[in-house]
């Protein structure tokens, strides 16, 4: 299944920020890509993942969260509160479009961008139906952890201890349907030979049944 792939530019206010939209024909749904630090829609390991899920019939949204000047600052690389912020502005930005406002929407967060995907979708769970999380950071919405109600998946590298913990104890705290995936000897990026297509087949499994 082929998609259509275009630049998009989603402006709220003052504040534009870059995106590429993917729209498989007759996209059963939608996914929004919050992406972590120093990334973006650019990144070749997200739109990697996107790609595999148009070719499930899921329409993908790739979005720089960051303007080219806030990304060079630190502190807003790591401000979640200011990152989810932006994942909503998305969102709505997703139900207003007439190319996707009828879709439901998932979250795939990488890194820090898995805890501003949780935080964004315990504080606005209107028609977020999953989420998936890639050698994500969820304890960093840690105390928006047990208020997220979409079933959300955990994936992490079997070789990623310290971060193996860290989503071991934001699972602990999620009280929605949830999912923890070890991925036998994946480190942090995911660039070991099959391991990031575990995670796009996973993360598409997860999608496909609650998004579409």
């Amino acid at each position: 299944m082929t998609a259509h792939e275009e630049d998009v530019r989603i402006t709220a206010g003052r504040l534009s920020l870059d995106g590429i939209l993917g729209l498989p024909a007759r996209a059963r749904g939608v996914v929004l890509f919050a992406h972590g630090s120093g990334s973006g829609r650019l990144s070749p390991r997200n739109n990697f993942v996107a790609r595999q899920l148009q070719q499930q019939g899921l329409a993908t949204l790739l979005l720089d969260l960051l303007t080219p000047d806030e990304a060079d600052d630190r502190r807003k690389v790591f401000d979640i509160d200011l990152l989810a912020d932006r994942v909503l502005m998305a969102k709505a930005w997703l139900e207003q479009d007439a190319r996707t406002s009828r879709r439901h929407i998932g979250y795939f967060g990488a890194s820090t961008g898995a805890g501003a995907a949780l935080q964004a979708a315990a504080r606005e769970p209107s028609n977020i139906k999953a989420v998936v999380s890639r050698g994500g950071r969820p304890d960093l919405a840690e105390p928006y952890l047990p208020r997220v109600t979409a079933p959300t998946l955990l994936i992490v590298g079997g070789d990623d201890e310290p971060v193996i913990d860290m989503n071991r104890s934001a699972y602990d705290l999620l009280t929605c349907e949830k999912k923890l995936i070890i991925v036998p000897g994946a480190t942090h990026l995911f660039e070991e030979p099959g391991t990031l297509e575990h995670v796009a087949e996973e993360a598409g499994k997860w999608f496909v049944r609650f998004v579409s």
